[in-house]
């Protein structure tokens, strides 16, 4: 009836006649007309329905779909009667079984901007010997099987070391294999086998820590670096050489001086690149040259789920993003592992030269290393070892000359010929009014080399008068130059009231030295002792607890004293 009422209301409108029918039926005839072409005579306009007759046309075949739809829409609705329950407990299903999931497996990471260790759960690793030997299989098929090792002088060898301040208890697992990639793809493929299977990973490059960086306490693999121990390139005009991580540094300043260049940080010998990279070490040379983290332009890390990144391009500098490079620096294998690095490298020095001076005590060395450092004197470095290091490296026998046994500084100088003769008078100047006893400086390369090898074999002078028995502690400590006089005197006190033998040997003029102690079965405690109190006093002398060891597992809960609970956290989130 309303439809009837409209129709009507719009015939009226437009003065149609009184029934749609007859209305329809004009506008047919009028749309069916032939057209005068069809003729064979073409008329210059053919005729069309008025605009009242396609008004109701377009009308009524909007109602008509309009009417269809609501139809199609009422369908739908009733056969959607019947899914209402299904659909509901689904959804409560579905519900219930996101709650469990929520409450059983929390998220991994907080939404907090500090991640406090109570927050934390233990790794999800998996080191069932099913996964690990379906691991082996897997390594294999990617480095070849002469590359995995599970001999197990190979596997004790890559789990502790005798000069290492960690002491592997029995308890301690060893990596159920050793792989060794050649290339950074191969190291991608082998950290994605251990992250589908949640194996742990501990890298390995040279072997030298002295904190423990590369003891398994988590069993899972070793990933030995030593095939990827080649120098991949050099830049000799942009001062920069890429290399892989086994590239040790020694070897890498032997190429580098046939091309009048070299790479300064100089720790111990033995070291590797990709080991100081992660350590953020610097050597004797730290003191004009800087750390490691001066001399790192770019890195490419593969992450814990294989992914390969490149932190920044060979530029000197850049302001795009975040510093990466430097993140890694220091980060002891726990973001990445490092698997090339492009490093800076500078222009040997036209003229070197080496002095040596022994003083008193330990304090009037301390007292002219802040002399020096005070005046200004570009000496390349400042080296420090006391009476009982001087009497040891006699002992040892390792050098070719005998020491006088007092506390001895050891000098470098680098410049021009003139430059390196001004600073030699200035330092002997100033040891002279610091009381020195004797002052002697080398007059050519191999003189320089024989003074300075008392320095370099220190640590190795301190091992070879080892007891049956005895195990080596070297622990590291850095702390304004202002107090260096008053925490080397204050740790020898302490030392020497331990009952233990230790020596003192120091960077001194970036502040930073270290205690070599030995103790033998039943004397662990007491040198762990010795060595905690020497790192209460560097913080209490607003000072580091590692100048360049590293922390490893030896010093990490020691972080918290030096920077904070807070800091420890955000370090924790990353």
């Amino acid at each position: 009836m309303s439809q009837l009422l409209s129709r009507r209301a719009l015939q009226r409108s437009l003065g149609a006649l009184a029934t749609t029918q007859s209305a329809t039926a004009r506008v047919a005839r009028r749309i069916s007309l032939p057209c005068a072409a069809q003729a064979g005579r073409c008329m210059s306009s053919s005729r069309k329905p008025s605009f009242k007759g396609q008004m109701l046309e377009s009308i009524t075949a909007r109602m008509e779909r309009e009417k269809k739809e609501l139809a199609a829409a009422a369908r739908e609705r009733e056969s959607r009667k019947g899914h209402n329950a299904a659909v509901t407990v689904f959804v409560l299903g579905a519900s219930i079984v996101a709650f469990y999931c929520g409450y059983k497996y929390p998220r991994d990471v907080a939404p907090e901007s500090t991640l406090p260790l109570s927050a934390t759960r233990p790794p999800n690793h998996n080191v069932a010997p099913k996964e690990l030997e379906a691991a082996w299989a897997d390594f294999v098929a990617i480095v070849g099987q002469d590359n995995v090792s599970t001999v197990e002088s190979v596997l004790l060898s890559h789990a502790d070391s005798d000069w290492s301040t960690h002491t592997r208890p029995d308890s301690e697992p060893t990596p159920f294999c050793v792989v060794y990639p050649a290339t950074t793809e191969e190291v991608s493929e082998i950290m994605k086998v251990c992250h589908a299977r949640r194996i742990p990973v501990t890298g390995y490059s040279g072997g030298t820590s002295l904190e423990g960086h590369f003891a398994p306490t988590r069993g899972g693999i070793c990933v030995d670096f030593g095939r990827m121990d080649k120098v991949l390139a050099l830049h000799k005009d942009d001062l920069d050489v890429v290399v892989q991580p086994a590239v040790g540094w020694e070897l890498l300043n032997e190429q580098l001086a046939e091309q009048g260049l070299f790479f300064p940080p100089d720790p111990g010998p033995g070291a590797m690149i990709g080991g100081m990279i992660g350590t953020g070490c610097s050597g004797t040379n730290a003191y004009r040259y800087g750390t490691m983290r001066e001399w790192v332009l770019s890195l490419t890390v593969v992450l814990a789920d294989g992914t390969v990144i490149k932190t920044r391009q060979r530029p000197r500098k850049s302001s795009a993003g975040y510093d990466l490079t430097k993140l890694f620096i220091g980060s002891e294998g726990t973001l990445g592992l490092v698997t090339e690095a492009t490093l800076k490298v500078t222009v040997r020095p036209a003229t070197t030269s080496v002095a040596v001076c022994s003083f008193g005590t330990i304090r009037q060395a301390a007292d002219c290393v802040g002399r020096v450092v005070g005046s200004g004197v570009p000496v390349a470095a400042v080296e420090i070892l006391d009476d009982e290091m001087m009497r040891c490296i006699n002992r040892a026998g390792q050098t070719a000359r005998t020491w006088q046994e007092a506390p001895t500084l050891f000098f470098k100088f680098a410049g021009t010929d003139k430059g390196v003769r001004e600073q030699v008078d200035m330092v002997k100047q100033m040891a002279r009014a610091s009381g020195s006893t004797g002052f002697d400086f080398a007059r050519g390369a191999d003189e320089q080399l024989e003074l300075w090898s008392a320095r370099k074999e220190a640590l190795w002078s301190t091992m070879a008068v080892r007891k049956d028995g005895d195990r080596v502690w070297t622990g590291d400590v850095a702390v304004p130059i202002s107090r260096l006089p008053d925490i080397i005197e204050e740790t020898k006190r302490d030392v020497k009231e331990s009952g233990l033998y230790g020596t003192i040997v120091g960077h001194v003029g970036d502040g930073n030295f270290h205690a070599i102690l030995l103790y033998g079965p039943g004397e662990k405690h007491i040198a762990e002792e010795v060595v905690h109190r020497m790192v209460k006093r560097a913080v209490e002398m607003e000072g580091t607890v590692t100048g360049e060891h590293g922390v490893g597992l030896v010093k990490r809960d020691y972080l918290p004293h030096e920077l904070g609970v807070s800091t420890v956290d955000a370090m924790r989130k990353v």
